[in-house]
C-alpha cells in the first residue's frame, strides 16, 4: 500500500468512534476561509517581491546601493529563522484564527508603513529604514501564513479534497510572485514611481486583512470532516519536533525539499540580476519569472489532483525532484549565454514545472508521514531548512 494512503487509513483506525459513527462532515464556509488564506498569501508574497524586478531603479528611487536592495527581499529569510518555530507552535497551539488574523493585521500594517516611507515628506536619509521596516513586519507575518495551507486542508476538508485544498491554498504564494513579477517592472516603466507601486500592493492588503478579521469566526469546524482532522495536533509541541527528527523519511524529505525553497527563493531575489548582467532588460526577467510560476501552477493542479486520486505521494515527489535537478543544471548553463531569450524561457518553463509543482504535494506528504505530529510543525521545519540553507 503507498505511503500516503497507509497513513490516511492509520488516522481513521485512531479515531474509531468517529468512524463508526460516521460522523464526519464538511462546511460550505471551509471555502471561504481557504479564499482568504489564498488572499494573504498572495498579498505577503507580492510585497516580499515587490522590489527585486526593479531592483536598479528601486535603488536609485530610495537612495541606496543594489546589496541593499536586496536585503528588502533577504529580509524575509532572515527574519523566518528565528520566528518560525514560534509560527508553527502558534498554528498548532493557538488555532488557525488567531493565527490568520494575526498575520493580516501585520502583513497589512507593513504594507501601509511601505507606503508612508516613500511620501514626498520624508527626508531622504530615512527612505530606506522606512520601507524596511515595513519589509520587516511582512516578514514577520510570513511564517503566519505561509504555514497555514496544511493546517487549513487536515482541519476542514475531507481526506479526498486535502491534497487539492493544500494545491490551491500553496500555488497562491507563487501566483502573488507571479504578479510581483508582472506589475513591478510594468507599474515602474509606465509611471517611476514607488508611491503608485507600493500603493498598489497595499489595497489587497488591507481588503484581506478586513476579510480575515471580519469573516474568520473560528479554528476548526463543529463537526470534523474526517477522521483524520478529528485527531489532529494530537502531540504536543516539543514532543512532536523529537519525533520528527528521529523519523527518517521525513528528515529525507526536510534534506531534498528544504533545498528546493533555498533554490527557488534565489532564483526569484536574484534572476533580474542574473539576467541583466547578460544584456537581458528587466521586462523580460520578469517574464520569466512568470513563466516559471504559470507552468508551477499548471503542474500543481494536475499534480494535485493526481495524487489525490492515487495518494502516491513518494512516486511523484521522487520523479519531479529528479526531474527539477535537471531543469535546474540547465537554467545554470543557459544564462550565462546571451541573445538566448526563447531557450531561456523553455527552462524557465520547465524548471517551474517540475519543480514548484512538488511544492503542495510535498507538503502534504510531510504531513503524511509525519503523523501524529502537527501540520504547522511537520511543514514548518521544512521551511525553515529551506531559509537556512
Amino acid at each position: 500500500m503507498d505511503n500516503g494512503a497507509l497513513h490516511t487509513q492509520n488516522r481513521a483506525e485512531r479515531s474509531p468512534a468517529l468512524r463508526k459513527a460516521g460522523e464526519f462532515r464538511s462546511y460550505r464556509r471551509r471555502w471561504f476561509i481557504l479564499s482568504v488564506a489564498c488572499l494573504l498569501n498572495c498579498s505577503n508574497s507580492m510585497q516580499w517581491l515587490t522590489f527585486a524586478p526593479v531592483a536598479d531603479l528601486t535603488a536609485e528611487g530610495l537612495h541606496v546601493s543594489l546589496d541593499q536592495v536586496n536585503w528588502l527581499s533577504l529580509v524575509y529569510m532572515v527574519v523566518a529563522i528565528p520566528l518560525s518555530l514560534i509560527s508553527t507552535w502558534m498554528l498548532d497551539t493557538l488555532g488557525l484564527r488567531l493565527t490568520l488574523i494575526l498575520g493580516s493585521w501585520l502583513n497589512m500594517v507593513g504594507s501601509v508603513m511601505r507606503v508612508v516611507g516613500v511620501l514626498s515628506f520624508v527626508p531622504g536619509w530615512a527612505l530606506f529604514p522606512v520601507v524596511m521596516a515595513g519589509q520587516t513586519l511582512g516578514a514577520v507575518a510570513q511564517p503566519l501564513v505561509i504555514f497555514s495551507p496544511t493546517k487549513l486542508a487536515a482541519l476542514w476538508f475531507p481526506d479526498n479534497q486535502r491534497a487539492t485544498a493544500n494545491m490551491i491554498a500553496s500555488m497562491s504564494n507563487p501566483l502573488g510572485l507571479l504578479f510581483a513579477n508582472i506589475l513591478s517592472p510594468l507599474i515602474i516603466s509606465k509611471t517611476s514611481n514607488l508611491f503608485i507601486l507600493l500603493l498598489t500592493y497595499a489595497i489587497p492588503a488591507i481588503v484581506v486583512c478586513f476579510l480575515a478579521t471580519v469573516g474568520i469566526r473560528e479554528s476548526v469546524p463543529p463537526t470534523p470532516p474526517s477522521a483524520g482532522a478529528e485527531t489532529s495536533s494530537s502531540e504536543p509541541f516539543f514532543q512532536g519536533i523529537k519525533l520528527l527528527m528521529k523519523n527518517k523519511a521525513y528528515l529525507i524529505l526536510l534534506v531534498c525539499f528544504g533545498s528546493g525553497i533555498a533554490i527557488f527563493t534565489c532564483f526569484f531575489t536574484l534572476l533580474e540580476q542574473i539576467l541583466c548582467i547578460k544584456g537581458y532588460t528587466n521586462d523580460f526577467a520578469g517574464v520569466c519569472g512568470a513563466l516559471f510560476i504559470v507552468f508551477g501552477v499548471i503542474g500543481a493542479a494536475f499534480l494535485g489532483l493526481f495524487v489525490d486520486k492515487t495518494k502516491k505521494f513518494t512516486e511523484a515527489t521522487k520523479i519531479n525532484i529528479c526531474l527539477t535537478s535537471l531543469a535546474c543544471t540547465a537554467f545554470a548553463v543557459v544564462t550565462q549565454m546571451r541573445d538566448q531569450k526563447a531557450l531561456i524561457g523553455v527552462v524557465c518553463a520547465l524548471f517551474g514545472l517540475f519543480g514548484f509543482s512538488i511544492y503542495p504535494v510535498s507538503m502534504e506528504l510531510s504531513v503524511e508521514c509525519s503523523y501524529p505530529v502537527g501540520e504547522a510543525t511537520s511543514a514548518g521545519l521544512i521551511f525553515i531548512s529551506g531559509y537556512t540553507v
